[in-house]
């Protein structure tokens, strides 16, 4: 009777190991921080966010933009008397994320 405790035991533990490794995998409903994902469609076009971002910063010349596929943020990149300013805007809203430079 001993010698069938310990197998039997082990088959316990085993069944349980896989279930405890698959709870600790993201899900993929989530970004890395725990925020739950947009399910949303593509991002705005750059135009959009040229539309409304560039008249909220009067008397800067706009220089361009870059594109981060993987936050979906792009990057417009403005020049004010001699300063850089770069403005990160969230591709899917349009809203500023972050100013930097003045």
């Amino acid at each position: 009777m001993k010698m069938l405790v310990t197998p039997i035991l082990c088959a316990c533990l085993a069944a349980f190991a896989p279930a405890g490794t698959a709870a600790a995998q993201p899900d993929g409903h989530q970004d890395s921080d725990g925020r739950p994902r947009r399910q949303a469609g593509p991002p705005l076009s750059v135009r959009e966010i040229e539309r409304r971002v560039v008249p909220r910063l009067p008397g800067a010349q706009y220089l361009g933009f870059d594109y981060d596929p993987a936050t979906e943020v792009y990057t417009l990149k403005f020049l004010r008397n001699g300063s850089v300013i770069w403005v990160d805007v969230d591709g899917r809203t349009g809203a500023i994320v972050r100013k930097t430079g003045d």
